[in-house]
């Protein structure tokens, strides 16, 4: 197919075959062959061409626009599981018994965690103590988004009731120094489970119980990542939740 734009850009300039290629240092036929048949030049023939002709490059010759190179996998995803069920409790509690820095928990109960490791508010006791900063938002078991959340997955008022379980098992913590609780009534589309560059993002998928949806694990590898949109999105609930008193 003739390159009509590259033959417009020519002509516009007085540009002849042989002119031209006695500027780009080519062949005339090159030129013809360019402008008659559609061929592509190399991209440092055509950068010279088309500064000589006052054009862009990729308006001349759309095929050496380079597209960005897509990734198969994140270099941030260390695993992905089928079903959070899939993961071992202990896989969760020794992420967070590495913790020295920060540990970010945003769910709306997750009390699997209390359930299968009862030590649980024990070992954010003692990273707290350790200097590392706690802080844990659940899900606000009077909020409409809760309670929807229980018909959309056909657990009635199960979600409510294990957000106030939730609560009486962290409830003890508000009171510890380092360690932050609050309630969140937004929509969780993810619940999160961080320490440092470490995290576990569980899936919210329309119908389906968290323990049934996917798990990635992330590990931060530099700013913009997966890892910070994430953390971005814990920070931004955490701006909206209500502190928890003390029991």
């Amino acid at each position: 197919m003739p390159n009509e734009r590259l033959r417009a850009a020519m002509a516009a300039g007085g540009w002849t075959y042989a002119s031209l290629a006695n500027k780009v240092e080519v062949d005339p036929k090159s030129i013809e062959r360019w402008v008659n048949l559609g061929r592509t030049p190399r991209r440092a023939t055509a950068m010279v061409a088309a500064e000589t002709l006052g054009e862009d490059v990729h308006a001349l010759w759309p095929a050496l626009r380079q597209a960005r190179p897509a990734r198969a996998v994140s270099t941030e995803l260390v695993a992905l599981y089928d079903q959070r069920a899939d993961i071992p409790v202990s896989t969760f509690v020794d992420m967070l018994t590495q913790a020295r820095e920060r540990i970010e928990v945003l769910v709306y109960a997750a009390v699997f965690l209390h359930e299968a490791y009862p030590r649980l508010n024990d070992l954010l006791r003692e990273r707290a103590a350790d200097g590392c900063a706690v802080r844990i938002a659940i899900g606000d078991p009077d909020s409409a988004h809760v309670q929807q959340r229980g018909k959309d997955e056909r657990f009635g008022h199960g979600i409510e009731s294990r957000c106030r379980l939730a609560l009486m098992h962290y409830r003890p913590l508000a009171r510890v120094p380092g360690i932050e609780v609050r309630t969140h009534a937004t929509t969780l589309y993810n619940s999160i489970y961080r320490a440092d560059d470490e995290a576990m993002i569980n899936a919210h998928i329309w119908g389906v119980n968290a323990y049934g949806a996917p798990v990635w694990h992330l590990r931060r590898s530099g700013a913009g990542g997966m890892f910070d949109t994430y953390a971005s999105s814990f920070a931004a609930v955490w701006e909206t939740a209500t502190p928890v008193s003390e029991g």
